[in-house]
């Protein structure tokens, strides 16, 4: 079974490396950065999937429940903590 613990740690190092930070210090990264980004595309089998269990941890929060490829690649993925 995969470690999502650390599947989530490795997810906010990604996001950390993508993004950018915004005025109050928090870093967010397009979800469409981080799919079509090969090293995440290596890393992660089920990115959608470390996103929602990163989500229902509050380490990262997104509009919406699904992120779809193409159709949300403008959402912004906020970095909540690390």
């Amino acid at each position: 079974t995969m470690n999502v613990e650390h599947e989530i740690s490795l997810l906010v190092e990604e996001i950390r490396r993508l993004g950018t930070k915004n005025d109050d210090g928090q870093v967010s990264v397009k979800f469409g950065v981080l799919f079509a980004d090969e090293k995440c595309a290596n890393l992660f089998e089920a990115l959608v999937g470390t996103l929602k269990a990163a989500k229902r941890r509050k380490i990262i929060t997104y509009q919406g429940e699904l992120l779809l490829q193409g159709v949300h690649d403008n959402v912004d993925i906020m970095l909540l903590r690390d």
